[in-house]
């Protein structure tokens, strides 16, 4: 989840506990988004309501085709799936899990604003929503680093509240959405045989179909 890419406060966090204080008011429906994979689906609710950054951030790049199909790359049992390394294209690349999406912008739904990706495709951490990495919990990974984290994310399949970003640990992993439907699939892609945590068998993205947005955001 880390590693590979898993005082006073600067003007940037205190817009964004700012953009926190305001977001009840904007009576936000949180969408649907329908993991389909060569495993079966899963459906997760995104947290637009909560972190609208990282929820928007992940919206525009499912609905842009990024995801299809690349691999699930790390699965552990009592742990998690990580997913969303371009690189994993290729189930079996030495590369995956380094990789992220392009440097641009997509814009936030819950606010208007537009928002940037850079260095590496990263976005600004949103460590707003004390939303703790339970089971059943979709998280972004990172590599350790302050807004490190792009495009990959990981599916808790055990509470794994040690990685929550206001547990005072090292790992700052902030919850942006969680399982409704299918998670007895997600626990059996963790159980799948590896080889170095990577699956033998590799377990595609077909294609992640986001539902329940406004008009004006499609």
């Amino acid at each position: 989840v880390t590693g590979v890419q898993t005082c006073a406060l600067p003007i940037s966090t205190i817009a964004m506990f700012a953009v926190a204080a305001i977001l009840p008011s904007l009576a936000v429906n949180n969408p649907t988004a329908t993991l389909s994979t060569s495993m079966g689906d899963i459906k997760i609710e995104l947290f637009l309501d909560r972190v609208p950054r990282t929820a928007s951030n992940f919206i525009d790049l499912a609905q842009s085709g990024f995801y299809d199909g690349i691999h699930f790359h790390r699965v552990i049992p009592g742990f998690m799936n990580q997913f969303g390394c371009p690189h994993a294209k290729d189930p079996k690349s030495p590369r995956a899990g380094t990789g992220g999406p392009p440097d641009g912008t997509f814009k936030n739904l819950a606010t208007g604003a537009m928002e940037k990706r850079s260095n590496g495709g990263n976005i600004e951490d949103e460590n707003i929503s004390k939303d703790s990495n339970v089971p059943g919990t979709l998280s972004m990974a990172n590599t350790g680093r302050p807004n490190s984290g792009g495009s990959q994310f990981f599916l808790n399949v055990a509470n794994n509240a040690n990685l929550d970003w206001f547990s005072g640990g090292q790992s700052k992993h902030p919850v942006f959405g969680k399982v409704v439907e299918g998670m007895e699939i997600a626990q059996k892609i963790s159980k799948v045989k590896t080889v170095r945590d990577n699956p033998v068998e590799p377990i595609k993205m077909l294609k992640i179909t986001v539902e329940g947005l406004e008009k004006d955001d499609l």
